[in-house]
């Protein structure tokens, strides 16, 4: 059995279940492809991904180098293609609430989240550009 389930749920609509825990999310099509857009699209799902895995990362990265992790906010830009229709670039901004971190720490900080797991599965041909702000 997996540890994960997807449901249609009709118009467009998709409910995903963590099994493990129980939790759902919902997935609707986008307005611009013929759906509500009412919800995260599977894409929005993708670029949220990103930037969820690279502030986990770095809070794992933070606790093994007794760093203090204190908040870590992204704001996510999802750039689509035509022609296959597709995630051609996501944009993050990372704003990392300072803790008078010093230049290692930051490059520490920085290294750890442009190398989370979902930036190493993503297709090199998605252009990912991410934006470190520590204040």
């Amino acid at each position: 059995m997996g540890s994960m389930h997807v449901s249609y749920r009709g118009d467009l609509r998709c409910e995903g279940k963590h099994l493990k825990s129980g939790n759902t999310v919902i997935t609707d099509a986008p307005v611009d492809n013929n759906g509500k857009g009412e919800a995260f699209s599977p894409t929005d799902l993708l670029c949220t991904s990103l930037a969820s895995c690279m502030i986990t990362i770095m809070g794992i990265t933070a606790n093994s180098k007794n760093i203090t992790l204190s908040g870590v906010e992204a704001d996510i830009t999802k750039i689509m293609g035509t022609e296959p229709r597709r995630v051609v670039g996501i944009h993050i901004t990372l704003t990392i609430t300072s803790e008078n971190y010093t230049e290692r720490e930051m490059e520490i900080l920085k290294n750890a989240a442009l190398t989370c797991p979902v930036a190493k599965s993503l297709h090199p041909d998605i252009d990912q550009k991410v934006e470190f702000i520590f204040h």
